[in-house]
């Protein structure tokens, strides 16, 4: 009996084994007539070709398993339905009032006590404590009439409280906060504008060599003691040539390398403790005058006044430049 092997047919494949079968039927059909005799495999063979002849319609029919088709897709969810009735007109109950905000409402006592610590600083803001005698403008070197104006007022003010000269007065043009001042009243608002940080004032004992390495800096910087010569370089900006200490009927002094020297400054620049204001540190003496930069104008301001005196633009005498203008539009070192 003529064995025929069928193959599994796999899940969504379709699978022939019709052409298996007529192999396997030629391969036994060799086998046989190499055990048989001649005369006997003339009479069996075409016999046997016969009856796989008579087998291969039934073998496509049990070899050929029918393709698989698809499973169906899931159904969409149906989206819910949105009604299309539209509300009708709602009624409400509304009722408007104006109130106007001016003189005739009083006072919330609740308020009032809020903001009664705060209220105659506010007020003070607004006293006038003095005059400008013209406009005042930050500008290279040295922060110009707005550097000079500070720095004058910071060594006054380390002067009158210490009880001796200040031969330098210094601070960063970074601290000063306003680029104009007009000339006319000058109220406590503009010094607040102008120095709004806490930073205080300190008096440090340098010698003379210690001194000059912080001259070159009053280009940049606001300064108040020294005269300096400048040029513009290439970039516009003003560059340090040279530069001497200035006594107080004006008169040009060189620094002595061995001598003490007394510079008042802010505590900002001493604690900062880099950059050319690192040598601060090796002060021989330090000492701190317990009033921020900002009251000690305010203190500076009121004592020109009290003394019938304008404030003045100055700064052009202690800057001497040499060579051409700049080229262009100056750019600042601060």
């Amino acid at each position: 009996m003529l064995a025929m092997p069928f193959a599994s047919v796999p899940c969504g494949a379709t699978y022939y084994a019709s052409s298996s079968l007529k192999v396997n039927a030629l391969q036994l059909n060799r086998q046989r007539s190499n055990h048989m005799r001649p005369g006997v495999v003339r009479f069996v063979a075409p016999r046997l070709f016969l009856f796989c002849l008579a087998l291969f319609p039934v073998s496509i029919t049990r070899g050929q398993a029918a393709a698989i088709e698809p499973c169906p897709g899931t159904p969409a969810t149906a989206r819910p339905t949105v009604s299309s009735t539209k509300r009708g007109p709602v009624k409400t109950d509304v009722k408007v009032s104006e109130t106007p905000v001016d003189s005739s409402l009083s006072n919330d006592p609740a308020v009032e006590a809020i903001i009664k610590p705060y209220a105659e600083k506010a007020r003070n803001l607004n006293l006038v404590i003095g005059r400008f005698d013209s406009d005042l403008k930050k500008v290279s070197p040295g922060a110009g009439a707005i550097g000079s104006f500070v720095a004058d007022g910071i060594r006054f003010e380390a002067e009158r409280r210490m009880g001796k000269p200040i031969t330098l007065a210094m601070m960063n043009a970074g601290g000063l906060r306003k680029n104009d001042i007009k000339a006319g009243e000058i109220r406590a608002s503009d010094i607040f504008e102008l120095l709004p940080f806490e930073n205080t004032l300190i008096v440090v004992d340098l010698t003379g060599a210690q001194l000059a390495k912080l001259i070159p800096l009053g280009v940049r910087d606001a300064q108040s003691g020294a005269r300096i010569q400048y040029k513009w370089n290439e970039q516009n900006r003003a560059e340090f040539i040279s530069g001497k200490l200035v006594d107080s009927e004006g008169r040009e002094q060189d620094i002595d390398p061995g001598k003490i020297y007394s510079m008042v400054t802010l505590d900002y620049l001493y604690n900062l403790n880099s950059g050319s204001y690192a040598i601060l540190r090796e002060a021989k003496k330090v000492t701190p005058l317990e009033v921020t930069v900002r009251d000690a104008m305010m203190d500076y301001v009121k004592a020109q006044t009290a003394a019938g005196k304008t404030i003045q633009a100055r700064g052009k005498d202690r800057f001497v430049q040499i060579g051409p203008d700049p080229t262009g539009p100056v750019v600042s070192n601060d």
